[in-house]
């Protein structure tokens, strides 16, 4: 009996000891939630991302395929046409994973947490802007359901039609819009970005739904100009104070920047290079060195031939060294600090001139297209006071290449093709919209195209085995997964 009492009493102590267990577990030095600004922050760097995808999917496959930059080297694949899925499927791999999901908590949080809607306003239109580079790049993508695994226990997202998705993020950003006013968001100096600067971000959210409005032009006309009309009348950019842009330190370095450092492979393209000095444009020394040198002398600029293996290259030309083409001028735009730009003022300004063109809207176009032109060429000082242009510069510039009406639509969008250099994903989506510059194909040996340039990157190989329903319904629904399929907005 005394065995059985003293197991008894040891039984309530220990009962006794469990109570408040938990709360003895938990640091009350340490926050059961990450605050809403911290995931902010985070959440603009992730939109910004790594050098991983952008070396991949931006650099070498759409700044080649744009003939921005071009190389001998094999990997780059968007020089030549061929297909590497790994690197196409790169944004797809980093955005997910980063961007959408922190986009999706934020946006949670925020609603249990009863913040105001202007906050809840900030983080759609960057979930919006994170969607529109992932369905621009690729088509019908997981949307509804994307980044829920936590939230609603979706492991297994389906693909959403690229119509649907558009209707959304344009829905998302008029919703957003409305919600912002002229005052200081409560995220305050964590947004890195704007500072909470609400009438910035909403001149933002209408610039963005005038380019996405713009987007549908192919494939629904009268809903193109709805949508650019309510853009133009909430209110868009209206100066570079406007322009969508990270700064980047040596803490949080800029993924092109970190490409440029890790390759010296890429050159500037010829097209690119033969469009700023035909127009004697103050650009070209700006933005293109000699590699072997550092060379900013226009003589001494000579862009490279997209296509070409080193083998071809001996071959047409008896050369084996690219060190006399020109380069991106790494001591101007590739410190590890520089911008990563998302949207600009000038984008807008060509915008408006097209809009302007197409349905009358927005003013004269001639004004606008200078005043694009005018801030391309501006926008360059938030690399460095080495890339300032001087207002006469500037004037003689547009004197000697004035606005042209009898091919207005070429000349917008070819200047809108040189103003987003380095902003590849824009340059890409823009040409497929507009189909100008008009850029002259390669036919690399053993390309996937047939000698075509690609008109979308293809989804994640992991998709097919581990998401296998859901992509083969996506593929059935759209088309083959390969480069050559249109996405729902690129009709022909």
């Amino acid at each position: 009996m005394k065995k059985v009492f003293l197991l008894l009493i040891m039984a309530l102590i220990v009962g006794a000891c469990d109570d408040g267990f938990e709360e003895l577990n938990v640091n009350p030095t340490k926050s059961a939630q990450i605050a809403s600004a911290n995931k902010l922050t985070a959440l603009e760097k992730y939109i910004s991302s790594e050098r991983y995808d952008n070396w991949r999917a931006g650099m070498i496959y759409q700044s080649t395929m744009m003939q921005h930059i071009a190389t001998t080297a094999g990997y780059w694949s968007g020089d030549k046409y061929t297909w590497n899925r790994g690197y196409a499927s790169s944004l797809l791999d980093r955005y997910y994973g980063n961007a959408i999901k922190t986009a999706q908590d934020l946006i949670v949080q925020l609603d249990e947490e009863e913040s105001p809607e202007e906050m809840k306003a900030i983080a759609r239109i960057l979930r919006v802007f994170a969607f529109s580079r992932i369905t621009d790049l690729h088509g019908d993508v997981p949307y509804s359901e994307a980044g829920k695994a936590v939230i609603d226990g979706i492991f297994l997202p389906k693909y959403d039609k690229q119509s649907d998705i558009y209707a959304d993020m344009l829905k998302e950003l008029e919703e957003s819009a409305a919600a912002l006013s002229s005052g200081t968001s409560e995220f305050g100096a964590a947004d890195v970005i704007y500072g909470g600067d609400q009438a910035k971000w909403k001149r933002l959210a209408n610039s963005l739904m005038l380019r996405l409005g713009l987007r549908l032009i192919k494939v629904d006309a009268a809903a193109s100009q709805a949508w650019a009309t309510k853009a133009i009348a909430g209110g868009v950019m209206t100066s570079n104070e406007d322009i969508f842009f990270l700064k980047h330190d040596q803490d949080n370095r800029n993924g092109i920047s970190e490409v440029f450092d890790a390759d010296g492979n890429p050159r500037m393209s010829d097209t690119f290079i033969n469009f700023l000095k035909d127009g004697n444009d103050p650009r070209l020394p700006i933005l293109a060195a000699r590699r072997s040198d550092g060379s900013t002398e226009v003589a001494d600029l000579i862009g490279f031939p997209n296509g070409l293996d080193s083998a071809l290259l001996l071959e047409l030309t008896g050369e084996e060294n690219t060190d006399n083409y020109a380069e991106p001028n790494r001591a101007i735009l590739a410190g590890f600090d520089a911008p990563m730009i998302f949207q600009t003022y000038a984008e807008v300004e060509f915008m408006l001139a097209e809009a302007n063109v197409r349905w009358g809207l927005a003013g004269d176009a001639e004004t606008h297209y200078n005043n694009g032109v005018t801030a391309a060429m501006k926008q360059l000082a938030l690399f460095s006071d080495a890339a300032i242009i001087e207002d006469d510069a500037i004037a003689t510039y547009l004197t000697d290449n004035p606005y042209d009406a009898a091919n207005a639509i070429e000349q917008i969008s070819t200047q809108y093709w040189a103003a987003t250099f380095l902003n590849e994903y824009e340059t890409f989506s823009n040409w497929r919209r507009t189909g100008f510059p008009v850029l002259t194909p390669v036919n690399y040996p053993g390309n996937e195209t047939g000698g075509t340039i690609p008109r979308r990157l293809t989804y994640s190989e992991s998709e097919a085995s581990v998401n296998a329903e859901n992509y083969a319904a996506a593929v059935a629904a759209q088309g083959p997964d390969v480069l050559t399929t249109r996405v729902w907005w690129d009709v022909q």
